[in-house]
């Protein structure tokens, strides 16, 4: 059974499995910023984050070369978004996750996701070792589903 620190571990929550420990994260978030959102309904990361707002959560679009997504305003970066952002959400290749994780760790959001075959173990001890709590390699769609059936 994998154990991991969270944020909220220090205000008496005490999360033993990494199940427990995403179903705690999902239950808590808000705010999900989608590094990667594509405009195109036909990309997962557009699918993904239509299903995450028909389930309650405020999608901010983060992406340069777009405009907004799912009637969201875009966003250039992390760094540009006004509201805060309780899971960062990344739909990039794994070679550009240690910039998105450098900025997370530098606005302190207290969470960082990366989707499916978004692997890079050295961010993810990084953020780790900032106090981030780091999904890898998980659907937070599949995630959500699995406890809201």
């Amino acid at each position: 059974m994998r154990h991991s620190y969270t944020p909220w571990q220090g205000r008496g929550i005490h999360l033993t499995t990494l199940t427990d420990q995403i179903g705690e994260v999902l239950a808590k978030a808000k705010n999900i910023a989608v590094v990667g959102l594509s405009s195109s309904p036909l990309r997962p990361s557009y699918g993904v984050a239509a299903y995450m707002q028909s389930n309650g959560y405020k999608i901010i679009p983060v992406n340069p070369t777009i405009n907004g997504a799912l009637g969201e305003k875009a966003y250039p970066d992390l760094a540009s978004v006004p509201d805060p952002i309780d899971i960062v959400n990344i739909f990039r290749r794994p070679e550009a996750v240690p910039e998105v994780v450098e900025e997370a760790i530098r606005l302190k959001i207290p969470v960082v996701w990366m989707q499916e075959d978004v692997i890079h173990e050295g961010a993810a001890e990084k953020a780790r070792a900032a106090g981030l709590t780091v999904f890898m390699d998980r659907c937070i769609l599949k995630e959500h589903r699995k406890r809201h059936r």
